[in-house]
């Protein structure tokens, strides 16, 4: 394992000082249905996630100094998504240093967009612990490179999308519902039903209640406009 992580520090250009950080945020929450007492990356991608925040939001402030509220926003929104974390990961191999218990990588675990980004979260809320702000600036500035430059409109949210649809067509709110709730404390997977007034329903799982909201909005909407 040494070797990958020499390769991964070696790429981004930045030595840990407790190298520990790097190894718990590499871990995938998997490990840890195996062996409750093993720690994984789901602190560390919490932090990482605000860092990547506050850092992106200080550099497009000064690359930016013309731009109003609205267009900054934007490009933040799609500079912090998954889709743009999964794409950088990639970039730094982060698929071949990942953590996984044997049953979620043989799953594909390792190529999932969302592992890629939570891991790409925790890497930097390590990076944070092991140095500061600063240094997570310049590595943020480096990896993102020229995306930072690049004005992508960031993807509507499905649930606000469908809301939309809704509202455009003078019906009530949709209506979200938790159906199921299973799988142990720690990995836990919930079913919600969402319903629009006169539409049949879609249901739809995901780790987080907000998780599932949001697939199952994404399918009715998906079904309701047609298959777009």
């Amino acid at each position: 394992m040494s070797a990958v992580f020499d390769q991964l520090q070696d790429t981004i250009q930045y030595r840990f000082q407790d190298v520990t950080l790097l190894q718990v945020a590499m871990t995938h929450s998997s490990m840890s249905m195996s062996n409750e007492e093993a720690v994984n990356y789901e602190r560390l991608e919490f932090l990482g996630d605000r860092v990547l925040g506050l850092v992106m939001a200080d550099i497009l402030y000064n690359r930016y100094p013309d731009e109003k509220e609205g267009d900054l926003a934007k490009r933040h929104a799609a500079l912090v998504q998954g889709k743009t974390l999964s794409q950088i990961a990639r970039d730094i191999h982060l698929e071949q240093v990942m953590i996984l218990s044997e049953s979620e990588r043989a799953a594909g675990g390792a190529e999932n967009d969302n592992v890629l980004a939570d891991g790409m979260e925790a890497l930097l809320g390590a990076i944070y612990l092991d140095s500061d702000l600063s240094v997570c600036k310049t590595l943020i500035s480096s990896l993102w490179g020229d995306l930072i430059d690049v004005m992508v409109e960031p993807p509507q949210d499905p649930k606000t999308a469908l809301q939309e649809w809704a509202q455009g067509r003078g019906l009530p709110l949709p209506d979200y519902e938790m159906v199921g709730r299973e799988g142990p404390d720690h990995a836990p997977l919930f079913t919600i039903c969402v319903t629009v007034e006169g539409h049949e329903a879609e249901e739809a799982k995901g780790a987080s209640r907000r998780a599932a909201e949001k697939k199952a909005a994404e399918k009715l909407l998906r079904r309701l406009e047609g298959g777009k």
